[in-house]
Parts: C-alpha cells; structure tokens; sequence
C-alpha cells in the first residue's frame, strides 16, 4: 500500500509540475486539520509528520515555553477570558481572533504589552511539571496517540483539503511561468468562444483573449493555431488570468524579432510602430552599420522574411519605412507611398504640413484616411496634407485652409485629410471643380 501511496504522489508531482516536498506538505497539514476535528481541540498547536514509505503518521502537540504571566479576566465580545486553567469553550473565541503574536499596543502607543497565547505558548511553571529542565523559549513537544480508525476517518476529511491546497499549488506554479513570459508571444489553439472572449489553450494554462484584444477580420474557430501575444498575467480568486492579444503593436515586433536575426542580434532596431489589426501597420527600422540595409533586412530575399510574417498576422499589410532623425525626412518616409514634396514643422503646436502634388494627394490620405493616421502614430507628430501649390490665404477666405478640425463647415476645404497624435482623422474635399475632381481622384487610387 505504501508504495502505491508514494507513486501516486509521485505522479501529481510530474503531472502538476508541483515539487514533491510540497505535496507531502499538503497532506500534513490536511491530516493535522483533520485530527483537530475529530480527536482534537483548538488549543493545540498540532504538527503532523506523515512518511509515504512507511505509511507512518505522528501527531504532537507542539508550544514554546514563555514566561509566567498574570491574565485577569476580560470581557471581549460579551464573553469572558479566564485563566488556560479554565475550561476551553470560553478561552476559543477571543484566542483565535487575537491579533498576531499575541500583542496589543498600550495607550501611550510606545510599549507593546505581550499576551498569553494558550494555542502556542505555554507557561513555565506549568512546563516544568513535565520537564524540569525546561527553559524559557524551550519548545515542548507533547506526542498525541493516534487512533485506530483516525486513517478512514483522515482520508475522509482530508480528502477536499488536499484537492484544494493542490489546486493552489498548481496556480502558484502556472501564475509564476507565465509571468516570467509576460511581453512575448506564444504558440496557442483556440479552445472556444465565450460570451465574446476566445479561450486559447497555451500549454499549462488556458489564456483569455477579450473582444478589445481581438482583430475584427479574424474569424477564431475551435481548434485553430496561430500565435498570441501575452498582455498580462493577474493572480485572481479563481486562479492566474493570461490575457492574450492578437491586435497589439507589439506583436509585430516580436514576431519580426524571431523572423529577422539582424533585429535579434540588436543590429537593426525597430524604432517604432503603427499598426491598425487586420489592415495595415508601419514600423520604423534604424541600424548605426554602415554595411547593413535594415529595410532590406526585415524584407529578406525575395521578401521571404516580411511574408512570413505578414501569413502569421493574416494578411495584414506592413510598410518598412526607414527611420531618420531628422522628422521632417522621417515624415517624408512614413507617408510613402506617396511623395511628399515639402514639410513644414509647427514647434508650438506639435504639428507638421505635408505638401504634395495634385496627383499624390489621395495616395498621401489613404483608403478612409489610413495612411496619414499611421503615419502621424508613427512619427508622433499631428500631420497635415496639402495640397502643393495651394495658397494658404486663398483657401482660408474659402472658408478651409490649413485646419481641417471643423468639418462640420459647408465650405470645401482645401486640405484633403488630418491625422492626430491620437490616430483620429477628418477628411475634407478639395477645392478642384465638381466635373474633373472625380477622375483625378480615382486614377490616383
């Protein structure tokens, strides 16, 4: 019986990833909680020592020796503390919700007054009845018999103990591994879908992808494989919380991270990145090397490394743009596309006016304004497109001009799209003639 015991023990521990000694822990202090309730009292300060191999399950009562001490009687929740000599119904209540350590603050609040706890401590007067050569700070370990029928009647009562202090085991284990991954992606299957959240089995837990987490244009079925980016790792009441993401800018690191050696060896850095999940993202690539073309880097052979990635991201789009310190140059790149023939910065305000030709204007904007947004995310400055050649005052008395945040006015505006720091986007008409504005517009798209 013994061995089976062990091996079963032995088999938690691998299967929950739990350390042995653990376990073992577990099942003493189940059996010590079920020895109080049956054969027991809660004045005892037991320790239970259980040895799989044998079998063998010893029970004492342990307490530290202290000095003697005079308790008067107090009421405390309309009941009255006697002496440890007194009977124990009386003494349970006020000793179990004493604070720690037995100690209560004085008025003054500079001496603490130390008090008698009977469940840990025993006097010694009393002490040396027992032990004559006891000492203050001594420990008195009083063995306690075991009864025969205590093995079925422990099996019993610690069956649920252990269930659950294995359960919290397991989440310490779980809770610590994914914290330690929290910021990387994994490799997950999609399990289900619940009240909108997707379930994703990755590994030793199952992680919760929410709705704000999820890409629009994905379809999420059961048993479907791709990667996850871990957002977060909470210790909640029901256990640890991963939540996953698929839509997060960070993501497109990680994954170019493992695609592109150059960007894991540190030689090339992404600076920064815009993305719009499901549609289109822009990162900027820096290198200090003079031999080495981060843009090509990142786009690999024959664009072997950017396919990749953009297969993983579902087809997601991805512009490479190089990153240069100067912003007006950096603005120039992250509106490609298109040709941006002049920048112009406004320090006070944080904002930059793109100029470009008629014919470059829409592909500047994008589809619903795209292109300036994530190029205005990636730059970190509010831009505006002009049109080139336009003039500034001409288009103000038209009622448009260079701010394009009132679109609400019924005058055509002579911008064609803004984007702000924070990604919104207002779109404007120009200020070409109703009959030839059209044909421009779709040629360019």
């Amino acid at each position: 019986m013994s061995k089976e015991v062990l091996q079963a023990i032995r088999a938690i521990c691998e299967e929950k990833h739990i350390p042995v000694e653990a376990v073992l822990s577990t099942i003493e202090q189940a059996l010590a909680a079920a020895y109080r309730k049956d054969f027991g009292n809660k004045l005892q300060n037991l320790h239970v020592k259980f040895n799989p191999e044998t079998m063998e399950i010893r029970v004492a009562d342990v307490k530290t020796v202290v000095e003697d001490q005079e308790i008067e009687e107090e009421e405390a929740e309309g009941e009255v503390i006697e002496t440890p000599s007194t009977q124990p119904a009386p003494v349970e209540t006020p000793v179990e919700t004493a604070e720690p350590a037995g100690s209560t603050e004085r008025e003054g609040g500079d001496e603490e007054e130390k008090r008698f706890n009977p469940k840990t401590e025993i006097m010694i007067s009393v002490a040396r009845e027992t032990k004559p050569d006891a000492e203050i700070g001594d420990e008195i370990v009083t063995e306690l018999e075991v009864p025969g029928d205590f093995g079925r009647m422990a099996a019993q009562t610690a069956k649920q103990v252990i269930i659950q202090r294995l359960r919290e085991a397991e989440r310490d284990v779980i809770f610590n591994e994914y914290k330690d991954k929290e910021g990387e992606i994994v490799s997950g299957t999609v399990q289900r879908v619940e009240g909108g959240n997707v379930l994703v089995d990755i590994g030793q837990a199952t992680a919760i992808m929410p709705p704000s987490e999820q890409v629009r244009s994905e379809r999420y079925t059961s048993g479907m494989q791709a990667r996850f980016f871990i957002k977060s790792v909470n210790s909640t009441n029901r256990g640890p919380e991963v939540v996953v993401s698929r839509s997060h800018p960070e993501l497109v690191r990680k994954l170019f991270e493992m695609e592109v050696p150059e960007i894991a060896d540190g030689v090339v850095e992404i600076k920064s990145i815009a993305r719009e999940a499901g549609s289109r993202s822009k990162i900027a690539v820096f290198t200090s090397e003079d031999n080495v073309d981060p843009v090509g880097s990142c786009v690999g052979q024959r664009g072997t490394r950017v396919q990749f990635i953009i297969s993983e991201l579902g087809g997601e789009k991805i512009d490479i743009i190089e990153w240069e310190e100067n912003i007006k140059s950096f603005i120039k790149n992250a509106l490609s596309p298109a040709k941006v023939s002049e920048v112009v910065l406004h320090e006070e305000t944080h904002e930059a006016e793109a100029r470009v030709a008629e014919d470059q204007l829409s592909l500047a904007i994008g589809k619903q304004g795209q292109n300036v947004r994530l190029a205005s995310n990636l730059a970190g400055w509010k831009i505006d497109i002009k049109q080139d050649g336009v003039v500034a005052t001409e288009a103000d008395a038209e009622g448009g001009g260079a701010e394009l945040e009132k679109p609400e006015a019924t005058e055509p505006a002579t911008g064609a799209g803004e984007a702000g720091a924070d990604g919104g986007v207002v779109e404007a008409e120009t200020t070409q003639p109703e009959d030839d504005k059209k044909p421009k517009e779709e040629s360019t798209k």
